[in-house]
């Protein structure tokens, strides 16, 4: 039958696009609604975190708020991700809306757009397979040596000692490895990224992938905010931390510890506790809780490993003994690596201010050299993979000069330390906090 000419002069036309205002997306960011902007586009994502792979924290943490340059940092394939978010599209900005909030700085984001589009045709997203592979046969070979050490030398005190460190270099190195898995800077698509991260933090390390990604795209979406970044949640009960919330804890009032000796005891609950005594049995709960028996699985193989490696030689007691000492040896290291490019740092609630401006007020740098790249995982440059999570480790001195240059121009603070002052800065600013607070506490 021939089409009528009339459908022709009167095409059908879809429903009109929803317009929506800053302040309209602003208000939807509790517990019963949430919005989020991307590339202006609105989306509904009250149900979707639920089931968003990453996580409901981390997604939530920019409800109310624009997400285009985090979504375009953490997904690896993003038109993929796209076609699933479709469902989820309630409208757009209305065209008198900017692109930007106000709490934003748009001339620092359009540049640092360009910026990343550059980074990715020179390349830098692009891994070194060979390089990880280097990374991984060093691990293995530390990790094989600590064995050897017990079998050829005996169990006296001495060995015993020297397998420890050696084991709690391989463990800590793994770290580093793991990291690299969980931010999908490997390989090219996520499959294989998940299952090497499987590997590494569940068989090589006893750790559950899926806490990894829970705990640490948190700090990476919103580092150094208060009851967003988890790497801060020990204030206040533990530490007051950063110039803001430790006058704020002042003036409500609130000892829960005497913070104003935090740079004290931060030697005895900090760096010696974390693995050993909050870590070791909080990945236990985390998966039996969110029934993540896949990550129980990959974890149980670890320990089923160190048991059947080190238990004829050292008997049950010698074991568990060579196991804590590793874990206490190893989160010394852990905790001063980490902490040393974040605590010295700005830390406040969530501002919401753009993507650049919150990642370098909460990151600084330590200089780079074989041996901090090395005692680091690359984590020394941890400027330039905050602003890039995915980019492989190797390429961060090549992009640090960009970073440099886009800082300089919009006038922001580019913070890198020799290894022993950033080190060194985690206790002074402990101090400065603890007397920050102190002072409220007294005086206002």
């Amino acid at each position: 039958m021939a089409p009528d000419p009339k459908d022709a002069q009167n095409p059908v036309v879809g429903p009109a696009p929803r317009y929506f205002t800053w302040d309209e997306v602003a208000q939807r960011c509790g517990r019963e609604e949430r919005w989020l902007v991307i590339e202006r586009k609105v989306y509904n994502i009250s149900e979707f975190v639920h089931r968003h792979p990453g996580g409901s924290r981390v997604i939530s943490h920019y409800a109310g708020q624009d997400a285009t340059d985090p979504f375009v940092a953490f997904h690896i394939n993003k038109s993929l991700v796209s076609k699933y978010m479709n469902s989820l599209l309630i409208g757009e900005l209305s065209p008198e809306q900017p692109s930007f909030e106000p709490t934003k700085n748009k001339e620092l984001t359009d540049d640092f757009r360009e910026l990343r589009t550059s980074v990715e045709q020179m390349g830098l997203m692009k891994a070194n397979h060979t390089f990880f592979l280097l990374c991984l046969l060093h691990i293995l070979l530390i990790d094989v040596a600590a064995w050897l050490t017990l079998w050829f030398f005996g169990t006296s005190f001495l060995p015993f000692l020297l397998c420890a460190v050696l084991l709690s270099v391989a463990q800590v190195q793994a770290g580093w490895l793991q990291h690299d898995f969980g931010h999908l800077s490997v390989f090219s698509t996520s499959t294989w990224n998940h299952l090497l991260h499987y590997f590494t933090i569940g068989h090589m390390k006893g750790a559950p992938a899926s806490w990894w990604n829970h705990m640490h795209f948190q700090h990476h979406a919103k580092p150094n905010c208060f009851r967003k970044d988890p790497d801060v949640n020990m204030h206040p009960f533990l530490f007051a931390l950063g110039k803001v919330l430790s006058v704020e804890l002042g003036k409500q009032k609130k000892k829960y510890m005497p913070y104003n000796h935090q740079h004290k005891y931060f030697f005895l609950i900090g760096p010696p506790a974390l693995l050993p005594l909050y870590f070791q049995w909080y990945i236990f709960y985390f998966i039996v809780k969110r029934k993540k028996w896949v990550d129980f699985a990959w974890m149980i193989t670890f320990y089923i490993r160190f048991a059947l490696t080190y238990g004829p030689l050292l008997g049950l007691k010698g074991l568990l003994g060579l196991f804590f000492v590793v874990r206490f040896l190893e989160s010394n290291w852990f905790v001063w690596v980490t902490q040393m490019n974040h605590i010295p740092m700005h830390i406040d609630h969530d501002r919401n201010r753009d993507w650049v401006s919150t990642q370098l007020q909460a990151t600084c740098n330590v200089h780079k050299s074989f041996f901090n790249d090395w005692f680091s995982g690359h984590l020394n440059f941890q400027i330039e993979h905050h602003l890039f999570p995915r980019m492989p480790r190797h390429n961060y001195h090549k992009v640090a000069p960009l970073v440099r240059s886009l800082c300089a121009k919009h006038g922001i603070p580019y913070q890198s330390k020799p290894l022993l002052s950033a080190l060194a800065d985690i206790v002074h600013s402990l101090k400065e906090s603890g007397q920050l607070w102190l002072d409220a506490y007294l005086h206002q």
